[in-house]
């Protein structure tokens, strides 16, 4: 058992899950490790060097040669600032589909458990509590519905200068979620024990709260 504390945060496309495990990082003094974004870089990359996303051994090579770090909001990719470009819709729906595959996702396992040090982690993602950190202190599931998750990412991409349209937002966090949720590999579903929270009709503060909360007694 590793001695230093693990949170876990997963949740589908657009629940508030990473802005709610970022803010629970500041507040603690943890490491933050956003998962879906190393899905992102990996597809990001993949689409800069004109890799087909077909290309599986390909694709798990670049997941395992990724230079990344979390600073704050700022995503570096080599070095590089990435943060608004792995946002754009054409790399979430690329990273989703890697996300499928058993190559990619075992190349990233180590890189993902490079990020637990002291003082402690929050990661947050799809399979963290049930996958890649099952012996967490604290196991949220974070969701919201699709229409709430819908006006959410709409009003992010427009915010960040993307055009947007909603209904296609709202088809394609209906296939993710299909996808995310039938997949064979680490389908998205709550760990076992795992609190869970429902962020349609509250603030990010109050859910960062909830988690501050049952995070307490743990640390008790």
């Amino acid at each position: 058992m590793n001695s230093i504390p693990v949170i876990t945060i997963d949740g589908p496309t657009a629940s508030g899950k990473g802005t709610v495990a970022s803010r629970v990082a500041q507040t603690l003094g943890f490491a933050f490790l956003d998962s879906g974004a190393l899905y992102r870089l990996t597809a990001l990359a993949a689409a800069e060097s004109g890799m087909d996303l077909g290309d599986e051994p390909g694709l798990a090579r670049i997941a395992a040669g990724l230079d990344v770090s979390f600073e704050g909001e700022r995503i570096l990719l080599s070095g590089r600032e990435v943060a608004d470009a792995i946002r754009a819709e054409a790399v979430g729906v690329a990273a989703s589909r890697i996300a499928t595959l058993q190559g990619a996702r075992s190349a990233l396992v180590d890189l993902q458990h490079g990020f637990r040090r002291a003082p402690g982690l929050v990661a947050d993602g799809r399979d963290m509590g049930t996958v890649i950190f099952p012996d967490a202190d604290l196991k949220v599931f974070l969701t919201a519905s699709v229409e709430a998750r819908a006006d959410r990412r709409y009003k992010q991409l427009i915010g960040r200068g993307f055009s947007a349209s909603m209904q296609a937002i709202l088809q394609d966090l209906r296939e993710r979620d299909a996808r995310d949720t039938e997949r064979a590999v680490a389908p998205l579903k709550p760990a076992e024990g795992a609190h869970l929270l429902d962020t349609s009709n509250i603030s990010i503060e109050q859910a960062v709260e909830k988690v501050l909360g049952w995070y307490q007694p743990v640390t008790q």
